[in-house]
């Protein structure tokens, strides 16, 4: 285990000294390999002219990435590169080109990984297309096919130019760059002017020496990196001049409230979104670690059980006469919704009544008059519901006609009598208001020996009078709307008869606080006695109580008495 030895134990000399090797070299690592003490390393989406976060990135043919709207000032006036010193054209910028996902993060356009300082990432010179060098050593170099993932581009080895290497740091080291060294400012004289313009310097006393220092060229040895790490961009925009002037007028001592709470909405999922299961378990997309709620859509909002409460209304015109319908969305919203949209369609037109059993129900809605076609709004069969207090207890009685459980389509029946055992197997979505002697009409129509009319019973239009969804939203609507004008209301300090006393006596816009009377006091609950006076305030006669008899002590009869005597 020693250097050279046998020996199972290393000593304090060996670990200490500048040769020492392992995984971790621990206090004997060589002086060589020691980091800078002054090593600050500059973020991959960072300019190195502005020590900001670029938003144009074009970089050189060695890999170093500026902004253009930073790095042109600089060329026009230095014409070099400002990290190296070595001469910088603008046809020697390479234009950038990083793809983004939904969250605005910078990542590999082929494998969709976010982009992080430990990334190692090369463009294309041809194209500017930024990729992780995983992706193009495994899809490019290994496979041998020169060409661009994004654009189909073809390109050469020499082509792939590197932006950052997780094993050569030093190249994103602050501390190296030669404008940083000299201390040469990288503001152009439209910023400088729009700077000192902002600051009234004759009105800071001593303080104007210490700025009128910082402006002059600084060639002092040790890099002072601080002071650019800060520095404004070429474009300061208002919003970020505002914001940073109200961070530093609030006071150090309020801390940001670690959470915020957020409303939940009115059309929160009980479930969530699944991104960031999904995000987890597949490295082809993109990382989600928020647990937010799925968000429902009106129509999923409101076909749930006891929610639209509001009956809508349906008229059934028949060759026979007409059938107004009451819809009962309440526990059966699925299929009033279903039988709404296909009415609204004309799904119903000049569809017959295929079945009529007297004394049993009226059976209809399939467009190919067999009794085993239809569908319904949705394309598919849609559940039963059957919550709900309802039954097949009256005539007129409407339900989903069905093949099975939750088979339910487009085809329906209406009953002529009380069918209690047709309960919890068909959905009773609405019943017969108007319109029972065209029931009766229809019953007495002779049938053939498949329970088929012989006479045509067609359904020419049905008409919806109320949609009780549409009354919903509007309801809905309304209540927002309430709601946001009493929330502006109470923002603006409430109206001038929402003021309250300390004792909650409501005090209206006159002044005049509700309740309070002359009379309201001690004394009304006080028992006087009643006085007729005249005008010289003598009395004149005093009502007399009948005095209450004395009631008579009661001798206790057996047990022990009440112990007076004791």
């Amino acid at each position: 285990m020693g250097k050279g030895t046998d020996k199972l134990y290393i000593t304090h000399s060996e670990w200490a000294s500048e040769d020492a090797y392992s995984a971790s070299a621990g206090s004997g690592i060589a002086k060589s390999k020691a980091p800078d003490a002054t090593f600050k390393r500059l973020p991959f989406n960072f300019c190195a002219v502005s020590l900001q976060p670029f938003e144009t990135p074009a970089c050189t043919a060695d890999g170093t990435v500026f902004d253009i709207d930073n790095i042109l000032p600089w060329l026009l006036e230095h014409g070099t590169n400002p990290v190296n010193g070595n001469t910088l054209k603008a046809d020697d910028l390479i234009r950038l080109h990083f793809a983004k996902n939904d969250d605005g993060e910078m990542v590999d356009p082929v494998t969709f990984k976010v982009f992080t300082d430990n990334t190692h990432l090369v463009a294309l010179k041809n194209t500017g297309n930024v990729f992780a060098y995983d992706t193009v050593e495994r899809l490019n170099i290994k496979a041998k096919m020169w060409r661009d993932l994004v654009s189909d581009d073809e390109f050469s080895r020499k082509d792939i130019i590197t932006l950052q290497d997780p094993q050569n740091v030093q190249s994103r080291n602050l501390s190296s760059f030669k404008y940083i060294k000299e201390g040469t400012s990288t503001l152009s004289d439209e910023q400088r002017r729009e700077r000192d313009a902002s600051v009234n310097k004759p009105a800071l006393g001593n303080a104007a020496s210490v700025l009128k220092t910082k402006d002059s060229p600084a060639t002092s040895k040790t890099p002072q990196v601080g002071k650019y790490l800060h520095q404004a961009t070429s474009k300061p925009s208002p919003t970020s001049l505002t914001k940073k002037t109200s961070a530093n007028s609030a006071p150090k001592h309020s801390p940001s409230p670690a959470h915020t709470s957020k409303q939940t909405p009115y059309n929160a999922a009980q479930h969530t979104t699944g991104r960031a299961a999904a995000s987890f378990t597949s490295t082809g997309l993109t990382p989600h670690t928020s647990a937010a709620l799925a968000l429902l859509s009106d129509e999923e909002y409101m076909l749930k059980a006891r929610r639209v409460k509001h009956p809508g209304y349906a008229r059934i015109t028949t060759t026979h006469g007409p059938l107004s319908l009451e819809l009962l969305p309440e526990h059966a919203p699925k299929a009033v919704w279903n039988f709404i949209q296909l009415a609204k369609k004309g799904y119903y037109k000049d569809v017959i009544f295929h079945r009529n059993i007297r004394n049993f129900m009226l059976q209809g809605g399939d467009p190919t008059g067999t009794g085993r076609g239809g569908t319904s709004c949705w394309g598919k069969n849609f559940e039963d519901e059957f919550e709900g207090p309802r039954s097949h207890d009256a005539r007129g009685v409407v339900s989903m006609a069905n093949k099975g459980k939750n088979t339910n389509s487009s085809q329906f029946f209406i009953t002529y009598r009380p069918c209690p055992h047709l309960d919890r197997k068909h959905t009773i979505f609405a019943r017969v208001v108007e319109g029972m002697d065209t029931l009766t009409l229809i019953e007495n129509v002779d049938v053939d020996e498949g329970k088929r009319p012989l006479e045509e019973v067609r359904i020419e239009e049905v008409t919806v009078l109320i949609d009780p969804f549409e009354e919903f939203l509007k309801r809905k609507e309304e209540k927002d709307r309430a709601a946001e004008v009493e929330e502006e209301v109470r923002k603006a300090g409430g109206r001038e008869d929402d003021r309250t006393t300390w004792t909650g006596k409501r005090i209206r816009s006159d002044g005049v606080v509700e309740g309070d009377a002359a009379a309201a006091g001690v004394g009304k609950y006080l028992d006087t006695m009643n006085y007729a006076k005249n005008g010289d305030g003598d009395v004149l006669e005093e009502w007399e109580r009948e005095e209450q008899p004395v009631r008579k002590k009661m001798k206790g009869v057996g047990g022990f008495g009440n112990f007076d005597n004791w």
